[in-house]
């Protein structure tokens, strides 16, 4: 069953069309609470809310805070996305109606698919990875226009990440669109990782795209069991809509998990399984010995440039110069295929 507890609102942080951060009183103890404006509304200092308290109390690190799942003050009255019929997180307790790019403006025509869509994609298998490859595709191409589809393996809220709203408030980020069980993109929902790299590439105009998942990866520390395995579908679905598809290497001088030093297995399983070459990217002086047909780029990189530049420097707390660098390879390359 869930963990649920009632909750009592002590102070309501200013809500965005997104997100609202809460101090909560659970229990007679006090807490964070972050709730999904779009789907639950906002909140206000005495409102009695119902918290989901699972993370918190399982001690996970990315996911360290309860998460509202209804106010029952004034929470019970939503009227839902009129016209709307594609479900997310359906069959839920959270399902709900959106209006998905695939209906295109929503008078019953599709949008016309266009294959190959030419353009080059980038698929993450960390949502850490995001930032230096935004950052380092801006300072190769500062013209070109680089999107986000986020997917499935970590946070499914459009709105969660920190990190994009950022991207997107210093012109890093196009756009952003929310794909499969993801949901509340910026720029719009698709049914599935395909039709949002289509969308974004050809109806939003990116040069480029990268996809892959938000905040607080899956992960069971197997070979298969954790989100970055959504690398390999995203791949896989990049290359079949015609994008000159980049695999981002995963890459760690600090973790101390020896399956992540070097090249992490996160990287080289889905190298292993990929059924068609992609291309990656590795810092000069670090190379790798990459499967199969797999093409390798050694690419030269700004790391002083990025740490300077106010976007996040840590990868899961630690410092990890190696983490950064090759993100920022991933992203110069890219730039220079956009």
């Amino acid at each position: 069953m869930l963990r649920l507890k009632r909750a009592t609102v002590l102070v309501a942080g200013s809500a965005t069309a997104m997100e609202q951060r809460l101090a909560i009183d659970v229990g007679g103890q006090r807490r964070t609470a972050i709730a999904d404006v779009g789907l639950v509304g906002a909140s206000e200092a005495g409102d009695e809310i119902v918290v989901n308290v699972e993370a918190l109390e399982l001690r996970l690190g990315s996911g360290g805070f309860d998460i509202v799942h209804v106010n029952l003050t004034r929470g019970l009255g939503g009227d839902g996305t009129p016209g709307a019929h594609v479900m997310k997180l359906n069959y839920t307790s959270m399902q709900h109606a959106v209006n998905p790019v695939e209906e295109g403006d929503g008078d019953g025509t599709p949008p016309p698919l266009r294959l190959p869509v030419g353009r080059p994609a980038a698929v993450i298998g960390l949502h850490g990875q995001l930032a230096p490859v935004a950052w380092a595709f801006a300072q190769a191409s500062p013209q070109a226009r680089l999107g986000y589809v986020q997917t499935a393996g970590g946070a499914l809220p459009g709105g969660h990440s920190c990190v994009v709203r950022d991207l997107r408030a210093d012109g890093l980020l196009a756009g952003h669109l929310t794909a499969g069980p993801a949901f509340g993109g910026a720029d719009g929902d698709a049914i599935t990782t395909a039709a949002a790299l289509h969308h974004g590439l050809t109806a939003l105009g990116w040069d480029a795209a990268v996809a892959g998942p938000g905040p607080g990866i899956l992960g069971s520390g197997s070979a298969l069991g954790h989100g970055g395995l959504q690398a390999l579908d995203s791949a896989h679905t990049a290359l079949a809509l015609g994008c000159p598809t980049l695999l981002v290497a995963r890459m760690s001088s600090t973790d101390p998990r020896p399956r992540h030093r070097g090249l992490s297995h996160h990287t080289t399983i889905v190298l292993d399984l990929l059924l068609a070459p992609v291309w990656i990217a590795v810092p000069v002086g670090e190379p790798i010995d990459a499967p199969g047909d797999h093409e390798c780029d050694e690419v030269a990189v700004d790391l002083a440039g990025y740490l300077d530049s106010g976007l996040p420097t840590r990868s899961m707390g630690r410092e990890d110069p190696l983490f950064f660098a090759a993100a920022l390879a991933a992203g110069t390359a890219l730039a220079r295929r956009a």
